[in-house]
């Protein structure tokens, strides 16, 4: 076989189709979030905004944190030296797991070295808990959740996006006695739609199932401390295992779950993902122990938060584009084709200094390609202006459609 002409099939097929990933080269400026530099293909350099991080409060550039990242560094150096089991447990790593622990009112918390690996690790290794697990899985969940309940050997179920009664339908149709976890999202990303959190934990109560929810998009950044949607609708107690990230609201990097002290026990001494990873840098511990600590008493950054979302899409309404509005954080602007998305994002970015990524396929369905906006409390008016300008005179020259509101 011709290995590298394989490669090149595969690559073109991505550029023919209009969604061939470019990365670009941006360099952000400590303490001068979302501004950043945009590093040229040509060698040089140019001022860009950044509207499309999941840094979503701006807590990267906090100085609470940088100090105790700083510090964390002076105290013990760069790395952890190893696994959790080996030598990579630290008093940072203990104190992170505890403020998260509170964070959800659980019992105990695990960490991992991202939300993805934590999604894969726990659910591939619960089937070997409970022997005979069914696992129902939301439509538009994770590519990490997919990728957990798809490796995990076991029986799976997948329910139409939010259904709950297909996913009763799906659970009255198998053994009452076989275990059951009904793994979904509080906030869906691509949409920034929300789960039905409690009629889920009705349905999971009545037929004798686990819950397994992920808060990745939500922690930080909902409820009076930042503890999601489960938070804020009062129902972690309801809620088996709560999955989050130190990625995004956080500002910093990993992913956790949260549980009873037995189900974290049982995860820690099983999960292959967890055994035989090295652990967070103690620094990044620290950093995201100082966030989480900080944004549960910080609620006027959340507030500012939502506002700027609302005011972003209040005025993307009032000119026609087709955004998706759930009510949440997340600005979809919806375009629906790979090559216009693109164009868009190229333009925004060379004529603009506004930095989005087009969000295409596999990340989202053919058809519904889309730019995806994150405001953030540090988006001044006049960042806001210039977007909404930018948009507005782009959808015209490209003679795209100003149609009713997508959601």
């Amino acid at each position: 076989m011709d290995y590298s002409a394989k490669l090149d099939e595969a690559i073109q097929q991505l550029h023919d189709e209009g969604r061939y990933r470019t990365f670009i080269d941006i360099e952000r400026e400590q303490g001068n979030f979302p501004h950043a530099v945009w590093n040229k293909p040509d060698g040089t350099k140019q001022p860009v905004t950044v509207w499309c991080g999941n840094d979503y409060l701006g807590m990267g550039q906090n100085p609470v944190v940088m100090d105790a990242m700083h510090e964390a560094i002076k105290a013990t150096g760069s790395g952890s030296g190893g696994t959790r089991n080996i030598s990579g447990t630290t008093a940072y790593h203990k104190r992170l797991e505890a403020e998260l622990a509170d964070l959800h009112g659980k019992e105990s918390a695990l960490l991992f070295t991202s939300a993805y690996i934590a999604n894969d690790a726990t659910l591939s290794t619960l089937p070997k808990l409970f022997p005979g697990l069914i696992i129902y899985s939301d439509a538009l969940n994770h590519a990490s959740m997919i990728e957990g309940v798809r490796r995990n050997g076991g029986a799976k179920r997948v329910f139409r996006h939010n259904d709950v009664e297909h996913l009763r339908e799906l659970l009255e149709a198998d053994d009452p006695d076989a275990p059951k976890l009904i793994a979904f999202e509080s906030i869906y990303s691509m949409d920034g739609d929300f789960g039905p959190i409690e009629a889920i934990c009705d349905i999971a109560d009545e037929f004798g199932a686990l819950t397994y929810i992920d808060e990745v998009h939500a922690v930080g950044m909902y409820g009076p401390r930042g503890g999601g949607i489960t938070e804020r609708d009062r129902l972690a107690h309801r809620v088996d295992i709560i999955n989050g990230t130190l990625a995004k609201a956080y500002g910093v990097m990993g992913g956790y779950i949260t549980a009873t002290d037995k189900m974290c026990d049982a995860i820690r001494s099983y999960a292959p993902g967890f055994i035989f990873t090295t652990s967070l840098p103690p620094a990044v511990a620290a950093g995201a122990a100082a966030s989480v600590h900080h944004l549960k008493s910080d609620q006027d950054r959340r507030d500012q938060q939502q506002q700027q979302a609302k005011i972003l899409k209040l005025r993307l309404k009032g000119l026609g584009l087709p955004i998706i509005d759930h009510g949440s954080h997340i600005v979809p602007v919806m375009v629906g084709d790979p090559v216009h998305t693109k164009a868009l994002s190229d333009m925004l970015l060379d004529q603009f200094g506004i930095y989005v990524q087009p969000i295409n396929f596999p990340t989202v369905p053919r058809g519904t390609e889309r730019l995806r906006f994150t405001p953030s409390p540090v988006h001044g008016p006049e960042e806001m202006d210039k977007l909404v300008n930018a948009l507005d005179e782009l959808w015209s020259h490209c003679a795209l459609n100003r149609a009713e509101l997508a959601g």
